[in-house]
């Protein structure tokens, strides 16, 4: 029994340990030790170009989306270094871009974006553009929420430096993909990337939209460590977004996690967390 319980407390440390490393308060997570598989040399590599790389992705955004943005984080990947960008102005959105670095030297003229990510992250702006209103009801709603109950979001710093999903805040991104919405979005804002919000929704007033595809992830933590996510919290956030009828359409996930984030992949949790999601997400029309 004595050789069973040391082996149970060894094990036991090793568990704290892992933890330790590897996850972190939301609160305090800005980023720091997020990490893209292979990438460890090319890291090194992009910062020590990093006036060239973020010149090419600046110059990538504008070129082949019409759209100035500002870089916020270089992250080495197995093939180059991931740019994370935030838009100027509006569509206001967050994406990302790949230098490629070959042989150890960054190539400049070959910047690429993941298939149809930027066009989601851009869709997602234009989305927010045309319900700006909703989605200030659902903003004004989380905030409250944050007031009421113990729980977080995470933090500004983290949304910028590892981010790059579409329209977002800190407490929800959206995935608005080419389904959603019944005309070429796309194409429009390349032919009128200065439009305002009254232009796009004179623009998409008789385009038909379908929630279904316009995915809404709402996360959240707990504020205090060591604190498993609170289900009365959970359940008054679903029941909430569920009967509301002005927030924006979409198909909406909902995650509360406890307080810790994963250092190397920005998620929360996934053994402490309370969910609502496919196949029974939320679908507001």
């Amino acid at each position: 029994m004595e050789n069973d319980h040391q082996g149970t407390s060894s094990t036991k440390k090793e568990q704290e340990k892992h933890y330790e490393n590897n996850f972190i308060s939301v609160q305090k997570y800005t980023g720091q030790g997020y990490s893209l598989d292979g990438g460890e040399e090319n890291d090194k590599i992009a910062e020590a170009h990093r006036a060239e790389v973020v010149k090419a992705a600046e110059q990538f955004f504008l070129k082949k989306y019409k759209t100035k943005v500002k870089v916020h984080n270089l992250v080495g990947n197995k093939y180059g270094v991931t740019v994370f960008v935030e838009s100027i102005g509006e569509p206001h959105f967050y994406a990302h871009a790949v230098v490629p670095i070959n042989d150890q030297k960054v190539d400049t003229d070959n910047v690429i974006s993941e298939k149809g990510k930027v066009e989601e992250a851009i869709r997602g702006g234009i989305y927010a553009m045309v319900y700006d209103r909703e989605f200030q009801n659902l903003d004004d709603y989380l905030k409250r929420f944050t007031k009421k109950y113990p729980v977080v979001g995470v933090t500004k710093e983290a949304e910028e430096n590892i981010g790059g999903r579409g329209f977002s805040t800190v407490f929800y991104y959206t995935t608005i993909i080419d389904d959603a919405i019944s005309v070429n979005v796309i194409r429009m804002y390349l032919e009128h990337p200065d439009w305002t919000k009254s232009e796009w929704k004179k623009a998409l007033k008789n385009a038909k939209i379908d929630p279904q595809y316009a995915y809404v992830a709402v996360q959240l933590f707990m504020k205090t460590p060591d604190t498993n996510p609170d289900k009365k919290a959970f359940q008054q956030l679903v029941s909430v977004i569920d009967k509301m009828k002005d927030f924006p359409p979409g198909s909406y996930s909902i995650y509360l996690h406890d307080n810790q984030i994963g250092k190397r992949t920005g998620r929360g949790n996934q053994k402490h967390m309370l969910e609502r999601s496919v196949p029974h997400e939320i679908i507001k029309y």
